[in-house]
């Protein structure tokens, strides 16, 4: 059973004033499975009160005993993972695996937390004058603001729960209405970990005008936001005007290269099962795949072999490997971007498709005799579309893969040393992830460069902006 989902506040679910509720839907089948409280402006003050006052008692709780809660919390997820994993599902439309997945992974994400938390050290500054004392300490930054996506619902408020409660900050987190269900099973799990009342909230609802109200509020020191870019940039620039703190993880449009010298099948197999995933609506997605044009024909024919095996279904369905899409809007997005690409004289290799009349299905696609100039190739699709285009040179290839105002990840595939090296030195990406995948583990940072935003998610650097550096210098006397 779906249940319908309330607001977190101050430790209790409760409805929203004036009972306004926004209905939540299965992209399965395009039905109505519940509802979700839509908050107003007296909730939101009631969140930020209890934030507040959540803050001023969390602070103070050892970083010990606040790993201990975010162990625990970790214990709970994992406990309930069939759970939380099938909600996600229903709600999201992922393969039920790759929900599984995503909940194993969060509790692996509060764990590096809770270690990582007793572990913000400050130092001592050695004096320049006798029995003079210069310390160093680092504090919580204050209560924050987390608004994060559908497409990973309960990993990307993890990251932000995560690095906000180790360092002694309380948060209000918003996330998504289009999936709320399984990002509200964090509440119940903290609750139930020990977490003090009003440390963490969640509340749902119009999106502008949350946000529009949180950032700028003197109670919140603190912004996190995942998502779009121009919706990224609108918070940064609304939370730069009040002197806050932003961290922005937004989109990108991934390169992936492939050299001649690589072992070609690999490459197909690896990058066709990470295209793939959440059906492309990842951030980290390979959407621009770049082959050296020795090796390009093989490739092509190899990794449209792995597509056409890839079984699209219900997620709760056995053997589903592609679930739908989230919704229909970025089903008739998706199928926009292709339309007018092969308009534009790309050629479909497979797929291209939505598939049926019930449910947010599209086949997955291959597009090949792609050009720099189409849409498809400027605009992330988010979705489950590859764009294969061919390359001469190394000169050639890093010009492409920069030539975007995005940089948050990028693949390639190389024997070479020289080449490995240089790729290092020349992609402009937050992440570069060279012959495998491996991006977004708990210990290495997760973030971007240029417009896809600043700051980090993972690894020791995810703590830093959640705490502020202080300064204390005395002298005995």
């Amino acid at each position: 059973m779906y249940p319908d989902v309330k607001l977190f506040i101050d430790g209790k679910w409760t409805a929203a004033e004036g009972g306004n509720t926004i209905d939540v839907y299965n992209p399965a089948t395009n039905e109505v499975i519940g509802k979700v409280a839509s908050a107003g402006k007296g909730d939101l003050d009631r969140a930020l009160a209890a934030a507040e006052r959540g803050f001023k008692a969390w602070r103070k709780v050892s970083p010990f005993d606040r790993a201990k809660v975010l162990r625990r919390a970790a214990e709970l997820m994992r406990e309930r993972v069939d759970q939380i994993a099938t909600l996600m599902t229903q709600e999201q439309g992922k393969p039920i695996g790759e929900a599984r997945m995503e909940i194993l992974s969060s509790a692996d994400l509060f764990d590096w937390f809770a270690e990582e938390g007793r572990r913000t050290y400050g130092r001592v500054i050695p004096a320049r004058a006798p029995g003079v004392q210069q310390l160093v300490v680092k504090e919580p930054v204050g209560p924050v603001a987390a608004f994060t996506p559908w497409n990973f619902p309960v990993s990307q408020a993890v990251r932000k729960i995560g690095a906000a409660l180790a360092t002694g900050c309380s948060i209000i987190v918003k996330p998504p209405e289009e999936t709320p269900a399984s990002p509200a099973c964090l509440a119940d799990v903290f609750k139930d970990a020990g977490l003090p009342d009003g440390v963490l909230n969640l509340v749902y609802g119009n999106p502008p005008e949350i946000s529009s109200y949180l950032v700028p509020h003197p109670i919140i020191r603190k912004v996190s936001f995942t998502g779009s870019v121009p919706v990224g940039k609108h918070l940064a620039a609304l939370a730069g005007t009040h002197m806050k703190r932003a961290t922005m993880e937004l989109g990108g449009h991934a390169p992936a290269m492939v050299f001649d010298d690589a072992d070609i099948d690999a490459a197909a197999a690896i990058l066709a099962g990470s295209k793939f995933r959440n059906a492309g609506q990842v951030c980290v997605s390979p959407t621009r795949f770049l082959i050296q044009e020795g090796s390009h024909d093989r490739f092509l024919g190899k990794f449209v072999e792995h597509v056409r095996a890839v079984k699209v279904g219900d997620g709760l369905a056995e053997g589903t490997r592609m679930g739908p899409l989230v919704n229909e809007r970025r089903l008739e997005a998706v199928e926009k971007l292709i339309n007018e690409a092969v308009s534009d004289g790309a050629r479909i290799e497979t797929g291209g498709k939505r598939i049926g009349n019930k449910g947010s299905y599209f086949e997955p696609t291959v597009l090949s005799a792609v050009r720099p100039d189409m849409r498809i190739m400027n605009e992330e699709p988010f979705g489950p579309v590859a764009l294969v285009m061919p390359f001469k040179t190394f000169e050639d290839v890093v010009a492409e893969a920069n030539r975007l105002p995005y940089g948050l990840a990028a693949y390639a595939f190389t024997k070479s040393n020289k080449t490995v090296t240089d790729l290092g030195s020349e992609i402009e990406t937050g992440m570069l992830t060279i012959n495998h995948l491996g991006l977004a583990l708990p210990e290495t940072p997760f973030g971007g460069i240029k417009d896809s935003g600043y700051g980090s998610e993972g690894g020791s650097e995810a703590l830093e902006a959640y705490l502020v550096t202080k300064f204390l210098t005395q002298v005995a006397v």
